[in-house]
């Protein structure tokens, strides 16, 4: 049977979606050998994840302004080029810092991939099929969460950390090979690929100096003065932008699209409140429950099986029904989850964990795909290669802050006379992680609710 030409696009998309949450997801396990190879603690192995968001989250917006002015397939082929070679290099890091460095390529290249991937998808299906076919890049990106776990425990356990970017490298070549044979199209766009010096700089500097100073902010006495900068940048780049005739990014859409803005801020919220939840699931399962990487991977398999299966029903509810009242719920099933996954941890139940998961899984399936169909859907098709980056962009803008709770709370406990592996002591932080997100899921509801009134 012939496949479909949108077909062989959706599968090649999909096996690039895998790469970025799969190597999270594998790596998370990883954490505490990463750790003790390099003979650092849990603030140093947040940066490892947190340099990587940064990188991404830097280079996604000015990546899809790329595409559109080169070739949104261009970029996306540059992605996978450049992700499968930082993996290989990875393998031979004999640093922290150097493992640092290749993780920030490794942000880069996964920023081609994001800013171009979803609206490929918006271009190559029409709006009726569009949130099934997004529906279906999340669930492989869920599929990647859940595997990531298993593979990547299995393979730390057996044959050490290293081997999990051998085997991504891997993956990162097939979907190369793809890329070449089943996109054809560039899809240049070059009246909205806009890539002046002036936003560069001020783009740059507000999320070099902003995110850097958030993660510094807790435990630096400069931090707090970087932060500043970097909201004075941001302040200046908006301002810019609303005059610029050619925008880096059209800032005006936020202000007259309330869909599209409070849809984005939901994003930002949503991904504020989950991503670290596996690193710190990681930290808790290991070296508080005592179990190797490989069982600890099994527990967290759940949660992201969960995710892929309920992924593409959810984008076809949201075709249908709309995303508002899918996406809100989604947000509040998740502060249940995180809720649930809190109390288990008082009563050391793995199997009360593991339903805190599954909850937290349905939630997020709620959530994501509807909340990308409305975004996508809320612009016209000129502005899909910005739409797309812009779901990258908050999506990584909630990663990093995800992460930086996460750095600022255990740093914090670094800097006092308690060591911060202690179980006790890491415990309590988890914990008090799990309260900070729980309050982020029901903060993001307001928004969520409100992007149709």
């Amino acid at each position: 049977m012939q496949i479909e030409k949108n077909t062989k696009v959706l599968i090649t998309l999909m096996i690039a979606s895998f790469l970025t949450p799969f190597s999270g997801s594998s790596l998370n396990l990883s954490m505490p050998d990463i750790g003790r190879a390099f003979q650092v603690g849990t603030s140093e192995l947040s940066w490892v994840v947190e340099i990587f968001l940064m990188t991404c989250a830097i280079f996604t917006v000015p990546m899809g302004q790329l595409g559109n002015r080169i070739g949104k397939k261009k970029v996306f082929l540059m992605g996978t080029i450049l992700f499968s070679v930082a993996s290989f290099l990875i393998y031979f890091a004999t640093s922290i810092h150097w493992l640092m460095i290749l993780r920030a390529i490794q942000g880069i290249a996964s920023a081609m991939l994001f800013s171009t991937g979803t609206a490929i998808v918006a271009l190559v299906y029409p709006p009726a099929r569009r949130g099934w076919a997004m529906g279906m890049v999340v669930s492989v990106v869920y599929v990647g969460l859940a595997i990531g776990p298993v593979v990547g425990g299995f393979l730390n356990y057996r044959f050490g950390w290293q081997s999990i970017f051998y085997f991504i490298g891997l993956l990162g070549t097939v979907a190369t090979i793809m890329t070449i044979l089943f996109i054809k199209e560039d899809w240049v766009n070059r009246e909205q690929g806009h890539l002046g010096g002036m936003s560069l700089f001020l783009y740059a500097t507000s999320l070099v100096a902003g995110l850097y100073g958030l993660s510094e902010v807790a435990t630096t006495w400069w931090g707090k003065y970087l932060l500043g900068i970097g909201v004075f940048f941001t302040a200046l780049f908006v301002i810019h932008e609303a005059k610029v005739a050619k925008p880096l990014l059209p800032v005006r859409i936020f202000l007259e699209n309330k869909t599209f803005s409070f849809s984005s801020l939901a994003a930002m919220l949503n991904y504020s409140a989950t991503f670290a939840v596996g690193f710190l699931m990681s930290l808790y399962l290991q070296m508080i429950m005592g179990y190797d990487s490989e069982t600890a991977g099994w527990f967290l398999l759940v949660q992201s099986i969960v995710m892929a299966v309920l992924s593409p029903f959810m984008g076809t509810l949201s075709d249908r029904y709309g995303s508002a009242i899918l996406a809100s719920a989604g947000m509040g099933v998740i502060a249940v989850g995180l809720f649930v996954v809190w109390q288990a941890m008082n009563m050391t139940s793995v199997m009360v964990i593991i339903g805190g998961l599954i909850v937290m899984g349905i939630g997020f399936a709620m959530f994501s795909a509807p909340n990308n169909n409305a975004i996508m859907s809320a612009v016209p098709p000129a502005y899909f290669g910005m739409a797309s980056s812009v779901i990258s962009t908050v999506r990584l803008l909630g990663q990093v802050l995800s992460m930086a709770i996460v750095a600022s709370i255990l740093s914090r406990i670094d800097a006092t006379s308690a060591n911060s592996l202690e179980p006790a002591v890491l415990l309590a932080n988890i914990q008090y992680a799990l309260v900070v997100f729980m309050g982020f899921c029901i903060v993001g509801i307001v928004p969520s609710m409100i992007r149709n009134k």
